[in-house]
C-alpha cells in the first residue's frame, strides 16, 4: 500500500510540474547563430564565386569549429568576438577590427559578452564547393 501511494504522490508531483510549466532537469539549446546571404557572384578569376554575409553571434553562443574553402575577410560590426585560429593565437576581436582566415584553416568564433556579437564576411571561394564545413 504504502509503495502504491508513493507512486501516485510521484505522479501527481510531475503532473503539478508539468501544468505549472516547470520542466525538470529540461535541456537548453545553445544560443544559434544567424547568417544572412548579402552577395554570392561569379568572379572574375576563374572557378572563383564571391560571398558576402552579415554573422550574428548571441551571447554565449559559438560558431563551431569550421573550415571554409575561401579566403575569408571579416570586419565586426558590433560586439566582440573570441577568435580561435588553427595555428595563431586566441584573440578577442571587437566592433571596428578586422581579421582574415586562410582557406582550410580550423577556426571559429564565441561570443562571450553580453551582447550580440555581428561582423559582415566576405569570402573568396571555390566555386561549388560547400562554404563551411563543420569540423569535430
Amino acid at each position: 500500500m504504502k509503495n502504491r501511494n508513493s507512486r501516485i504522490a510521484a505522479l501527481f508531483a510531475a503532473a503539478v510540474l508539468v501544468l505549472s510549466g516547470i520542466q525538470p532537469l529540461a535541456a537548453q539549446q545553445p544560443p544559434s547563430v544567424k547568417r544572412n546571404m548579402l552577395l554570392k557572384q561569379d568572379m572574375t578569376i576563374p572557378g572563383r564565386e564571391a560571398v558576402m554575409a552579415v554573422v550574428e553571434i548571441p551571447p554565449g553562443g559559438a560558431e563551431g569549429r569550421h573550415t571554409h574553402p575561401a579566403e575569408v575577410y571579416a570586419l565586426m560590426l558590433e560586439g566582440s568576438l573570441v577568435l580561435e585560429r588553427e595555428g595563431q593565437p586566441t584573440e578577442t576581436v571587437k566592433a571596428g577590427d578586422h581579421f582574415y582566415v586562410a582557406p582550410g584553416q580550423i577556426h571559429q568564433g564565441i561570443n562571450k559578452g553580453t551582447v550580440p556579437a555581428k561582423l559582415v564576411a566576405f569570402f573568396v571561394a571555390e566555386k561549388g564547393k560547400p562554404l563551411t564545413t563543420p569540423v569535430p
